[in-house]
């Protein structure tokens, strides 16, 4: 019988090491920079001093109801707090509480200084590896609802959306058309700012999570030590499509760096020259375009049919703006209206095409071509 309950006992335990063992995939996400893994290291010596006196109080609680039971005609001691104990725990454990404090904030106090000074030089052939210097910088807006990324060394600016459930699949809300790519072993400066409500920049891979402000820069920065895709989230709540601000950083080499830079650079060099020319489009060019930018753009407040979502986002479908006078329509996208925000970053190719599709989608039927020299006219 002996020999029995011993070997459920191991069969139990081994069980449920199994179990902890398979649940450990619950724990924080790998770090990918030396503050993540600052702040893992910490999370992990708290876990580890909280098991140890889960596991002190737990043995004193089990002990006690055994040993000093009823049925063991154990009385109750009436006159414990008049002992040494009971006179001096007062002050012993909150010592020992404050101890365990002071431990835990003794890690954290460089955890907190390295999140807190983002790096104000850039580093030189001279500057060390230790060295708080930066050697590139980025440039976050929130906006609602989506990221833009501008790399202000290499002068591109991405836009980074959502991806819709059908293309996204299993990670719907996940995934974005334009990731955040950034190259390893660099020091990487972020300025963090919204163009509208407040927002929020998490990546828990990189140890960050800060406010974008609208009229404020905030700073964060981080050095990637390993290449991989680390997804984050907006954290701050900033509306109805909050949950469509996913962020997904892509780590890699520098050679792939500054070769996705190199073709960046060349797609938006041949866009502008695209948009620069006095070329006169076509209405179904303007169309073809405009679609595509609105959908990518306009098509989260306004909605793809054009209904909006009153009485915040106007509906454009029969709307007095997409069917009155051009001048007006082109004056009201170029500098924006109430939670609308001024949309004259777009080119002037782009804002003729959505201008053209708006006025002449859903029905609209105005026939009205605006081209890219009116916008440019208007600005």
């Amino acid at each position: 019988m002996k020999k029995f309950v011993m070997g459920m006992t191991a069969a139990i335990l081994s069980l449920l090491a199994g179990v902890s063992y398979a649940e450990y995939g619950l724990n924080f996400p790998e770090p990918a920079t030396p503050i993540a893994r600052h702040i893992f290291d910490l999370h992990m010596l708290t876990s580890k001093i909280i098991t140890i006196l889960l596991i002190i109080a737990v043995a004193f609680i089990l002990y006690s109801v055994y040993a000093h039971r009823k049925s063991r005609g154990y009385q109750a001691d009436q006159t414990m707090h008049k002992g040494w104990f009971g006179t001096w725990s007062w002050i012993l454990v909150p010592a020992m509480v404050l101890g365990v404090d002071l431990t835990i904030a003794g890690s954290a106090q460089k955890s907190l200084v390295d999140m807190w000074e983002a790096p104000q030089t850039r580093c030189t052939a001279e500057s060390k590896p230790d060295d708080k210097c930066y050697d590139m910088i980025v440039k976050v807006t929130g906006h609602q609802w989506w990221w833009e990324y501008s790399y202000m060394d290499e002068g591109i600016t991405i836009e980074s959306r959502y991806t819709p459930k059908e293309q996204a699949g299993d990670q719907y809300l996940r995934a974005v058309d334009n990731q955040l790519v950034l190259p390893v072993g660099k020091k990487i400066r972020f300025l963090h700012t919204s163009a509208d409500v407040n927002h929020a920049f998490w990546v828990p891979e990189l140890g960050m999570k800060k406010d974008a402000i609208a009229g404020y820069i905030t700073e964060t920065w981080a050095e990637l030590d390993r290449k991989g895709t680390f997804r984050g989230q907006c954290a701050e709540l900033c509306g109805t499509w909050h949950a469509r601000m996913p962020i997904v950083v892509a780590a890699v080499d520098q050679s792939e760096f500054d070769t996705w830079v190199g073709k960046k650079q060349q797609a938006m060099q041949l866009a502008l020259a695209e948009a620069s020319a006095d070329k006169v489009w076509s209405k179904d060019e303007l169309m073809a375009k405009g679609k595509e930018t609105y959908d990518l753009k306009c098509a989260a407040c306004h909605q793809v049919s054009g209904e909006g979502l009153p009485p915040t986002f106007p509906a454009l479908k029969g709307s007095v703006i997409a069917k009155g006078p051009v001048a007006a329509h082109i004056h009201m996208v170029l500098n924006g209206k109430n939670v609308m925000p001024a949309w004259n970053s777009m080119n002037d190719l782009e804002l003729a095409a959505v201008i053209t599709y708006e006025r002449n989608a859903w029905g609209n039927d105005t026939g009205d071509v605006v081209q890219p020299a009116d916008i440019k006219a208007a600005r």
